[in-house]
């Protein structure tokens, strides 16, 4: 079995050399089923999103547009092979940044004065602050705003704040935010600990047998919550001047000594741990704690350990954390950990005369393999200079070091790719199945190590399926739902269970390297889609917005792994994707579809999402279809001179319903793979 999945095979074939065409569905099909002309159905939700007109006055010919993004995008590479583009996210990264500047008395005025300014400049019309463009305001990241404007000198009683505060006590007040930004603010003294989720240090201490223990939560969830142990252990305080409190944000009355939460006597899963947390702080109220030095060693060593190049999970809470950490833990200044962790930290910021904001990360490696192989299928060859320095670029990143996804996957080998420049504890499936998609393209096989690297990752890939038959993003089995009952998980993503978009991702790759649809890997993973296909016929997508991404993936997978794609339910995925379809022939799907499910598919167009739409119905042989036409005719009169495109909305997601990004290289390298591969498609029958 194995030897079937790690071959990698010789020569370059395209993706659509290897994958297989499904039948074309007519659009006459559509017709009988009650739908208008066009096939797509005029409801009133897609009444709302009205036709948009032409960006440039010459609408370029599909050639010519695929021509013009091909040059943009190259234009964009960098020197050493990779493609990065910026990575925005909500204002609560620049309001942690005064926050941890005042707690660390190291404020840097005209940085301060620049992230208050991008604070500033996207308050909503209602006073709040929203987690992506035209939302709602969001309790904790208002209050993180609110706290980071009075930090940097504004007044309670000027406008701004006045309207915030309004937002914000509606929405419940202090005693409503999240565990997390509790936990910063206790840090100042504007919750006592004892209001706080129990986040203790000994949980380090408990053995990976153990049904709790960090390895049965996530890998980011992870490298933010241990440093964070320390913190809790630590209590830091630092005092604040009157003008900066927030006791006018309060609605409760406040809670002296140690918290008690009542219940009505039945006994489930939020009870059991809530009853946990309420003797973990009867534990923090001893004088004397038995293991809480060995817990902060150990704690502090685990730290460490993956404080390297990239900072610790090279994301943004997990390395600031880190610095907070090391400071209460007494480490000096010119401290080579502290000097990297604050090194790395830094790194993100992104500066400019008038503002200052943090990137969450950086994602090179991701956007380098999407942009290869959009690049790849529009035309450009393999032995291109610049496809040889990315081929050779990407091969450089495969972590060879036995990361943390060891301790679930012991037989595992030791590779897989990570999404930023550095972060070799942390590969994850979804890099390194792009990354194995992309190189093959490129026929990397040919290169130094190439085909050494690409079967150690393919091997690695297959060693990380869950049970369940799908794959997550960082660990294997990383499901236990009951733990999203602990007090400290309400970021909602305290697991990393099997998603549907990935294991799409999954089948696509073994599609491209041949793998038998009766291998077992193969029909476990096909048999988890159908399980996992929504009522209406959709995907849920956890790393993309949101169905139209899952949907994508899901028909990508299972079209490269030769299925049928007449059958029933991979129909009823198409149907779904065209009555999404809005009036100005696009696709778009807002964030709030998470919060949501009765909005799946609707919002406003972008071109990212209208890509994956259409690639999700050519994927199912529809590239015919008026849907799939009108689509490339959006994409063609909103395409820029430049060769890109521009794109208002966020389409990527960190944390459902809580957390969402930004991918600016979305708007151009997706619209590039769809518009080449229905030129391929429509061109080349």
């Amino acid at each position: 079995m194995m030897e079937e999945l790690t071959s990698v095979p010789q020569g370059g074939a395209a993706a659509k050399d290897l994958i297989s065409n499904a039948p074309l569905l007519p659009a006459a099909v559509s017709r009988e089923n009650g739908r208008g002309s066009n096939g797509i159905h005029n409801t009133a939700r897609g009444e709302r999103f009205a036709a948009a007109g032409p960006s440039r006055m010459d609408v370029p010919s599909l050639h010519e547009a695929i021509r013009l993004s091909q040059d943009y995008l190259l234009s964009l590479q960098h020197a050493e092979g990779y493609w990065v583009g910026l990575l925005g996210a909500d204002t609560s990264l620049p309001s942690d940044y005064v926050l941890i500047m005042h707690f660390l008395d190291e404020v840097h005025p005209a940085r301060q004065r620049k992230a208050i300014r991008f604070i500033l400049d996207h308050q909503n019309s209602e006073g709040g602050w929203s987690i992506y463009p035209g939302g709602p305001s969001d309790l904790s990241t208002s209050v993180k705003a609110y706290f980071a404007l009075k930090l940097g000198g504004h007044s309670a009683e000027e406008p701004v704040l006045k309207a915030a505060r309004k937002v914000i006590l509606e929405q419940g007040g202090l005693d409503r935010v999240n565990s997390f930004t509790k936990i910063y603010l206790a840090m100042f003294g504007q919750f006592g600990w004892h209001e706080v989720p129990a986040v203790p240090p000994e949980l380090v201490l408990l053995p990976e047998t153990f049904y709790f223990n960090i390895y049965e939560i996530s890998s980011w969830s992870r490298a933010i919550l241990v440093p964070l142990t320390i913190i809790y252990a630590k209590r830091p305080y630092h005092p604040l001047p009157p003008s900066a409190r927030l006791d006018e944000l309060f609605v409760l009355p406040r809670r002296p000594g140690l918290a008690r939460n009542g219940h009505d006597g039945r006994w489930d899963w939020e009870h059991f741990f809530s009853s946990i947390n309420e003797i973990s702080k009867l534990h923090e109220s001893l004088p004397v704690k038995p293991c809480r030095a060995l817990a902060i060693q150990r704690a502090e060593e685990w730290m460490l350990e993956r404080c390297v190049a990239g900072g610790l999970g090279a994301v943004f809470p997990s390395m600031l954390n880190t610095i907070v950490a090391l400071k209460v833990l007494g480490y000096p200044e010119d401290h080579p950990k502290l000097q990297l962790a604050v090194r790395e930290f830094e790194a993100l910021m992104v500066e400019d005369e008038e503002t200052l904001r943090f990137q969450p990360c950086f994602s090179p490696v991701w956007d380098t393999a999407i942009s290869a192989i959009a690049l790849y299928e529009s035309g450009v060859k393999f032995d291109h200079p610049a496809m040889e320095r990315t081929a050779r670029w990407m091969l450089s990143k495969e972590s060879r070091t036995r990361g943390d996804w060891h301790v679930k996957n012991p037989n595992g080998p030791v590779s897989g790719w990570y999404f930023e420049f550095h972060n070799e504890f942390f590969p994850d499936v979804d890099d390194t199945a792009m990354v194995l998609l992309a190189l093959h393209r490129l026929r990397a096989n040919r290169l130094p190590g190439g085909r050494d690297a690409m079967a150690r990752g393919l091997a690695w890939l297959h060693s990380m399926q869950n049970d369940d038959g799908g794959w997550g993003a960082f660990d294997r089995n990383n499901n236990k739902m009951v733990l999203t009952r602990v007090p400290f998980a309400d970021h909602n993503a305290l697991l990393d269970p099997s998603t549907s978009d990935l294991t799409g991702r999954l089948l696509e790759l073994l599609g491209l390297w041949k793998v038998a649809r009766t291998h077992p890997a193969v029909a476990r993973a096909m048999a988890f889609l159908k399980k996992e296909q929504e009522a209406e016929g959709c995907w849920y997508g956890r790393w993309g917005v949101n169905y139209i991404y899952g949907t994508w993936q899901a028909l990508r997978g299972l079209e490269a792994i030769g299925e049928d794609m007449s059958l029933p339910y991979v129909r009823r995925a198409v149907q779904w994707l065209l009555d999404c379809q809005n009036l100005d022939g696009g696709w778009g799907e807002s964030c709030r579809s998470y919060d949501d499910p009765s909005l799946k598919g609707q919002g406003e167009t972008t071109p990212s999402q209208t890509a994956w739409a259409m690639m999700g119905l050519i994927s199912a042989g529809y590239e015919q279809h008026p849907a799939v036409e009108r689509g490339v005719e959006l994409l063609l009169r909103t395409q820029r001179a430049d060769g890109g495109w521009d794109e208002a909305f966020y389409t990527g997601t960190g944390f459902p319903k809580v957390f969402y990004l930004e991918y600016t290289m979305y708007r151009h390298y997706f619209p590039l793979l769809a518009l080449s591969l229905y030129r391929d498609r429509t061109e080349h029958r």
